[in-house]
């Protein structure tokens, strides 16, 4: 079988990765041509047709500063599936860029998967019938998609989370404590770990923040998880503290404490069990946050809060509003989003959190609960390898 698969960002890169890894058990011929990184790199045993680096624009402005070079990549992504014709396109999160290829694929009588669907339970929920149009099947990862993408006429199997395991593996394979502390120049004293995000955009708008309120507690040892896809001088405009490369689930697995900016490190981050404020800062401006809470079909953003909580009661929905002027309640994680996220605000929530008391007692305990939900017998991408095989053969 030929399979091409897209992944425009560094979570893809290792959720995708784990899948090509499990096809090519199921079919050691399998031919794989990917947009992505090094993990899936390191899968598939060739370089990617593109790096994901080159493709990881967040936002309006990020993509229309570079719309050249997005348009770029998706003229070599459709000229590499007119000529390859696979059996199947395999695309992995990153709509805006993967929903172009779905119908440029389905147009070719192409068979598309979607693995990590788009959150469209959360916004842009009008992108449901390209998905009804040119996606076969979503293999979803949170265990309420099947009902809201099933009730909206999108055929989904539930796969389970890829975060759950990939998580077990590399806490298994942790070095000690000492080992580790030592490879990284760290010293004894506890760890604050920021954690930006893997995007230019991201990193600009959070780290700054982060590294204010890291400054407020000199008694804790601040480092910063660097993206591998970014270039590592570039930190050094937001802040002084140390980078550990490459490594950022080990660094919160031993870190104290996090401020992570909300995505899927989010989730990480709780099944690593390192207690967290998660932030999202894009721009500063309240207008700005009352249009996104306009548009926001979900009481949460982080995936904690989404995991461990509801996200079909309208009061829910109404009490995180005003909730959220001042840090979520109620939930696993605080989240300190667009002009809330503010050096005082995150400050706040933080503090709660660095010494032993109700607020860490509380996150711990969601934590143990997210496990339980997202529990499953067989990993993701073995479940994801399984079911296409069986869909192509």
């Amino acid at each position: 079988m030929k399979y091409f698969f897209s992944a425009g960002e560094a979570s893809g890169d290792v959720h995708a990765a784990q899948v090509i890894k499990e096809l090519l058990k199921l079919d050691a011929s399998a031919e794989i041509t990917f947009l992505g990184g090094d993990r899936m790199a390191e899968a598939a045993g060739h370089e990617p047709l593109i790096h994901f680096s080159r493709m990881a624009f967040m936002g309006f402005i990020d993509v229309a500063t570079h719309l050249p070079q997005v348009l770029g990549n998706l003229r070599r992504a459709k000229e590499a599936i007119r000529t390859m014709r696979p059996d199947a396109v395999v695309l992995v999160d990153y709509p805006g860029f993967n929903l172009n290829l779905a119908r440029f694929a389905k147009e070719l009588g192409i068979k598309v998967f979607y693995y990590i669907a788009p959150k469209l339970w959360a916004w842009k929920e009008y992108r449901i019938k390209q998905l009804r149009r040119y996606v076969d099947c979503i293999f979803s990862i949170l265990p309420f998609e099947p009902a809201w993408f099933g009730e909206r006429g999108v055929k989904v199997d539930y796969v389970g989370n890829p975060s759950v395991e990939e998580v077990e593996e590399v806490l298994k394979s942790l070095p000690s404590r000492a080992e580790f502390l030592q490879r990284h120049g760290l010293s004894e004293r506890p760890i604050l770990a920021l954690v930006p995000g893997s995007r230019v955009g991201e990193i600009k708008a959070n780290l700054p923040v982060m590294d204010a309120v890291a400054r407020r507690h000199p008694e804790m040892q601040t480092v910063v998880a660097a993206a591998p896809s970014i270039d590592k001088s570039m930190y050094g405009a937001y802040t002084s503290f140390p980078l550990v490369d490459a490594a950022t689930l080990e660094l919160m697995a031993g870190a104290h404490a996090a401020m992570v900016t909300s995505g899927t490190a989010s989730l990480e981050c709780a099944l690593a069990g390192c207690p967290q404020v998660v932030c999202y800062r894009a721009v500063g401006w309240k207008w700005a946050h009352d249009i996104f809470l306009h548009i926001l079909k979900i009481p949460y953003v982080a995936l904690p809060n989404l995991i461990g909580g509801k996200i079909d009661s309208q009061t829910r929905r109404e009490v995180n509003r005003e909730a959220v002027r001042t840090g979520v309640r109620g939930c696993v994680v605080p989240e300190m989003l667009v002009h809330n996220c503010t050096a005082d605000n995150v400050d706040r929530e933080l503090s709660q959190i660095l010494e032993a008391g109700p607020a860490r007692e509380a996150q711990l305990g969601g934590y143990a609960k997210i496990r339980s939900i997202l529990h499953t017998d067989s990993s993701a991408a073995s479940n994801v390898a399984s079911i296409l095989f069986r869909k192509l053969s």
